[in-house]
């Protein structure tokens, strides 16, 4: 897996993931809504560690700085 994330990204990946398990330990979120960003947040969390998003290949996208 080659990487396509910046820094930027998975910083703020990170912190929305934390926003999100946050919103749910303080019990704003419930329910299947809670499941499903939960879900997301833990995807976010993954791609953000492997700096490589499996959606960003399919669109083409890149936000890691390439190096000459």
């Amino acid at each position: 897996m080659k990487k396509n994330m910046g820094n930027t990204d998975r910083i703020i990946r990170i912190l929305a993931a934390i926003i999100i398990a946050v919103l749910y330990f303080l019990g704003i979120i419930q329910g299947i809504l809670a499941y499903v960003l939960i879900s997301v947040g833990v995807i976010f969390l993954l791609t953000s560690f492997v700096s490589f998003c499996p959606l960003y290949t399919l669109v083409g996208l890149n936000t890691c700085k390439v190096k000459n």
